[in-house]
């Protein structure tokens, strides 16, 4: 089984470039999976993306980790050899890096020790979509988000940064076995049809 993740800031295109895959070849022989948020029926029920202690932090990666064991789940019961996934275990772990840099939670090594006792998909291959935060802010208000950008928590200055870092700089490497970095900030169709070349040169 290849596994595949898309891996980027809120409004870098994954589920676009997702959408697209749906829709070609690739798409019709793969498992695909949309982002965990997509697997809570009521938004109320999605944990904060701000978390205001190390107990929530936690107890958000456990709720995560229930939709990710679903993922597994379903994968390996489609009989499926390529899965295409939007965002994978990586997401989880580069939030608590984030806020560990940020508010000092402390979790992200407790969530990687956890992880060795739960079921999840390992990507072969991670694709980051790395874009600007000036393009990140512009599309949100392209698409009419409502929430004013001050109050837009993953578009903050410092989690971008640090969330990007534990993709792009971190000396502690991601789960995935390999990962390459893409400049997104292009259009939605050019982006992701270079998401569909770099998947179809992967699945080949």
């Amino acid at each position: 089984m290849l596994i595949i993740a898309l891996e980027g800031p809120s409004y870098a295109g994954k589920s676009t470039a997702v959408r697209h895959l749906r829709q070609t070849a690739l798409g019709s022989r793969a498992y695909v999976s949309d982002c965990y948020v997509e697997h809570i029926a009521h938004r109320d029920d999605i944990p904060p993306a701000l978390t205001d202690s190390a107990a929530a932090q936690l107890a958000a990666f456990e709720r995560f980790m229930e939709i990710e064991a679903i993922r597994v789940a379903e994968a390996t019961a489609s009989g499926r050899q390529l899965v295409i996934l939007d965002r994978s275990v990586d997401t989880l772990l580069a939030h608590a890096y984030a806020l560990d840099a940020l508010f000092g939670h402390g979790v992200h090594h407790q969530l990687r020790h956890r992880l060795k006792t739960l079921p999840f998909l390992r990507p072969d291959h991670t694709l980051y979509l790395d874009v600007p935060a000036e393009t990140l802010h512009l599309r949100r208000k392209t698409v009419g988000h409502t929430t004013a950008e001050s109050e837009y928590f993953l578009h903050e200055a410092g989690f971008l940064r640090h969330a990007r870092d534990y993709f792009v700089h971190t000396p502690r490497r991601p789960v995935t076995q390999e990962l390459t970095v893409l400049a997104a900030d292009a259009g939605p169709d050019e982006v992701a049809q270079a998401v569909e070349a770099l998947v179809g040169f992967w699945a080949r």
